[in-house]
């Protein structure tokens, strides 16, 4: 509410088409004359010295009037003074006086909305100097710059949600139909063929499996094995570490002749735990002994020998060259 409208409600009060029904006896000069409230009309008209008579109010002094007999003041109050304003007046001047309040408030707003738009204007160097990550320019610590970024992306992720709901039906999934017009569960086919990209994976991976032979699928095993024991593995490793010192013992070298004394021989089982064959047998370029039921007959093409008589030949070759260079 305006203090126009407040003024309006509370001290201004419009002008009423009615006459009031009393009417007030004036006398000839205009004066006002109050008389007692106790004065009920039973006191004699010819009582002049009555000192509960009523007093009339003239400038600045109050006198007291004295009734007179209805035959000498032919039944008229004799008032003296100047005449109280009238209900009119008494409008005209409040509304003069809310019109002088509300002219001085209106100069006294649009003054200080003066003021205020001369006054200098603060600026954020805070969100002037701000990356486009939410994190602030300068030096600053990892906590800082990590609070800042998460601030940030909290921030855009309220105004994504803000502008979902804002938007309404327009954000919905769109409704796929098929031929005959039943509507296509999109979600559910995506389950589905996530279920049928993941049984594919797992029947490829079978199948290099089975493709793989006993000893490659025991080795990949192994070497599991050993990536999740290096999780708790220390970084350095000392002479005194057993498992480093059993690895070195069970490597064979060709060369070494107290391999026998210092290598653990395996008691004629494989890596997949199958017994093996003790005897003698033919060399192969891939180290596989036989199995334990081999009735030691050769019964290959003879590849594997040609292919040890080809690469030490060569080896020859190269060590004959070398002897020539040396020579000359």
């Amino acid at each position: 509410m305006s203090l126009a409208d407040y003024l309006a409600k509370n001290y201004l009060t419009a002008d009423s088409g009615k006459k009031s029904k009393k009417r007030k006896r004036k006398n000839k000069d205009g004066g006002l004359t109050i008389d007692d409230d106790d004065n009920l009309g039973w006191k004699k008209n010819d009582d002049d010295d009555d000192e509960d008579a009523p007093m009339v109010v003239g400038g600045n002094a109050v006198k007291k009037s004295k009734k007179k007999s209805k035959s000498a003041a032919g039944g008229m109050w004799t008032a003296v003074g100047v005449a109280a304003p009238s209900h009119a007046q008494q409008v005209a001047a409040d509304e003069a006086a809310a019109d002088a309040i509300i002219a001085s408030t209106a100069a006294d707003r649009e003054k200080a909305a003066k003021a205020e738009d001369e006054a200098p204007e603060m600026v954020d160097t805070d969100d002037v100097l701000k990356l486009g990550n939410g994190a602030k320019a300068g030096l600053q610590s990892a906590a800082e710059m990590a609070a800042a970024m998460k601030k940030k992306q909290d921030e855009e992720k309220r105004e994504a949600e803000q502008v979902a709901k804002q938007m309404g039906g327009a954000a919905q999934e769109t409704i796929y139909r098929d031929a005959s017009g039943r509507v296509i569960n999109v979600a559910m086919k995506r389950a589905e063929a996530r279920r049928k990209a993941e049984d594919e994976e797992r029947k490829k991976r079978e199948k290099e499996k089975e493709a793989r032979g006993d000893v490659q699928n025991a080795e990949a095993v192994r070497k599991k094995q050993q990536l999740q024991d290096a999780k708790t593995m220390t970084v350095a490793r000392y002479a005194d570490d057993e498992e480093l010192n059993d690895e070195l013992k069970e490597r064979g070298h060709w060369n070494d002749p107290a391999s026998g004394f210092l290598r653990k021989k395996k008691a004629g089982r494989s890596i997949t735990g199958k017994p093996l064959y003790q005897g003698a047998f033919q060399p192969n370029r891939y180290g596989i002994r036989p199995g334990h039921r081999w009735d030691g007959v050769d019964r290959g093409n003879g590849f594997e020998s040609q292919w040890f008589n080809s690469r030490n030949r060569k080896a020859n070759v190269e060590k004959l060259e070398y002897q020539w260079q040396q020579d000359e």
